[in-house]
């Protein structure tokens, strides 16, 4: 049985609650799930006219293959219904897209020692999202647990003009620049951060999908990168990929 569409009058917070009910979270660690995903991301991107067709019908780039990526997979049952990358960014592991694209604004951060949540490639199916518009809210659970895991400073937002609006609402982004050419889209792309600890106390109280507990949080992201107990430096080991 799928999640009951019969929403009534029940409020966001207690669909959203209805709705994890039903969502498993999954890092894609199996080529039969990054295969899924890249094919997600196709289709999703080839909708929006975001990318030029190709004969195989997956959209995948080489910061897939980093070793402080991790390709998240949200099914409902058994059916992929999002997916989400994660890139963490500190002055010890100086990888990914943000950086790249973003070095100027990027890369002092990184300088002074902040450690920086990437989130990119946030696709949807297109049924789901019809569906389910609370959908957004359940993938952008990622980003907020590993802002958490890692004890980040900043969580950023590489996202389209027109979206902009929705992360400065939710999360209180703030634009850093003029949105600029981004590698593998056609379109140009902004960057905006959002102060991790200092929205914490409101998202907690306004967001409450965005909470998680320590549990939910190692299970997804400790096998890959630990952080030293002892030096508080990320440790960040190949994430194995499984035929």
């Amino acid at each position: 049985m799928g999640i009951d569409k019969e929403k009534g009058e029940r409020s966001f917070a207690e669909r959203i609650g209805d709705y994890l009910q039903q969502v498993d979270y999954k890092v894609a660690n199996t080529e039969e799930q990054r295969s899924a995903v890249y094919r997600l991301r196709y289709d999703a991107y080839m909708r929006e006219g975001s990318i030029d067709a190709n004969s195989s019908g997956l959209f995948f780039d080489d910061y897939d293959k980093m070793d402080n990526c991790w390709i998240f997979a949200i099914y409902e049952q058994e059916r992929l219904i999002s997916s989400i990358r994660i890139h963490v960014i500190s002055k010890e592991y100086r990888k990914g897209p943000a950086l790249d694209v973003f070095p100027d604004i990027v890369g002092p951060m990184v300088d002074r020692g902040m450690v920086l949540i990437d989130p990119t490639r946030f696709v949807a199916d297109e049924a789901a999202v019809r569906d389910y518009p609370e959908l957004p809210y359940i993938t952008l659970r990622v980003p907020c647990m590993a802002s958490e895991y890692f004890d980040a400073d900043l969580c950023l937002a590489t996202v389209r003009r027109e979206h902009s609006a929705f992360y400065r609402r939710v999360f209180r982004s703030t634009p850093l620049c003029e949105p600029r050419p981004y590698p593998t889209l056609k379109q140009h792309i902004g960057l905006l951060s959002a102060d991790v600890v200092g929205q914490r106390e409101r998202m907690a109280e306004r967001y409450p999908v965005f909470l998680s507990s320590l549990t939910e949080r190692r299970m997804l992201f400790e096998r890959p990168i630990t952080m030293d107990p002892v030096g508080g430096q990320l440790s960040i080991g190949q994430p194995q990929i499984l035929n």
